[in-house]
């Protein structure tokens, strides 16, 4: 399987045209899984674990792999369903997300497919409330699940939530009133974000997709916005149903009246990739997940940056 991943030139191509590839596997029943091909390092048979005492129970344990330590996740057990049981026989997902490697325990690993971002859709109405599924797709006439693996990891590595004292300055009474839209398909990301406008006192309207997120862009036009005043920093996620970070972040460049708008690209993928594709589609900034403390000093930056250009422009 490891020769599948290879090629990894030819998936970079993908991105900025609002593609992806999904590694598609099975947790022990008959439902096929998706993940992002760029979040996988490898695919390798389980290798030997050493237990971890009094650890979250869906860690099964650590193993070692050239030179490093990983903890290996029952993926099946994490989103609560049944234990994969006998791991000898099964397979590890290495991944990488916020620049952590860790390995998702799966029963069985099928292949990737190459697929538009238009297909990969958010679930139905009210069958994501209280899941670990963030979209779905169609493959084969088959309904393939796409897990909320944030939501994932934050149940089980967990992480610092509040920014530290210090961090956020007081603003200064004279600063405008500001705007911040900010853009993610996991409810626990929007919630990270969301909670930290909040403790800096930020106004913010928030889109679930890429495809959502333009549309209030140009309802706002449509209003009579005067939207590049108004609206001080979109921060954006990558990987979105409908249309993912990347073509959102090129849309608001080749549109006349956004195309000056603050963009932060705000992403689990890791790695140099990010940074290239940051200059490629035009986007402002790249802030990996999840980092309280350089998001908030971020945005402020950026929000000072608007501030000083509306005054240099009144």
């Amino acid at each position: 399987m490891a020769g599948v991943l290879d090629g990894v030139d030819m998936r970079t191509k993908l991105a900025g045209h609002n593609r992806l590839e999904l590694l598609l596997f099975r947790l022990g029943g008959r439902q096929r899984f998706g993940i992002n091909v760029f979040k996988v390092q490898e695919v390798i048979q389980c290798p030997p674990l050493t237990e971890i005492p009094q650890s979250n129970p869906v860690i099964l344990g650590i193993a070692n792999m050239r030179g490093r330590t990983i903890a290996i996740i029952d993926l099946s057990r994490a989103i609560g369903a049944a234990p994969i049981g006998d791991h000898r026989e099964k397979f590890v997902i290495v991944t990488e997300y916020n620049r952590k490697v860790q390995g998702f325990l799966v029963d069985s690993v099928d292949r990737i497919v190459n697929m538009n971002w238009e297909e990969i859709l958010p679930p139905p109405k009210g069958a994501a409330h209280g899941t670990y599924m963030t979209a779905v797709t169609q493959v084969d006439n088959e309904l393939i699940e796409i897990i909320d693996v944030e939501k994932v990891l934050k149940e089980v590595v967990g992480g610092q939530e509040e920014v530290s004292d210090g961090i956020i300055k007081e603003r200064a009474e004279d600063m405008p009133a500001q705007h911040v839209l900010m853009v993610d398909d996991s409810s626990v990301a929007r919630k990270q974000v969301t909670r930290v406008l909040e403790q800096m006192g930020v106004e913010f309207t928030t889109a679930n997709d890429g495809q959502q997120a333009l549309e209030l862009l140009l309802q706002w036009l449509d209003e009579g916005k005067d939207v590049e005043n108004w609206l001080s920093l979109v921060i954006s996620d990558v990987e979105m149903p409908r249309m993912d970070g990347y073509s959102l972040t090129k849309a608001i460049r080749e549109h006349p009246q956004l195309r000056h708008l603050h963009v932060i690209l705000h992403t689990s993928l890791s790695g140099v990739f990010n940074k290239s594709m940051v200059q490629k589609v035009g986007a402002n900034d790249f802030l990996p997940k999840w980092e309280p403390d350089t998001l908030a000093m971020m945005v402020q930056e950026f929000l000072q940056r608007h501030a000083d250009a509306r005054a240099k422009n009144a």
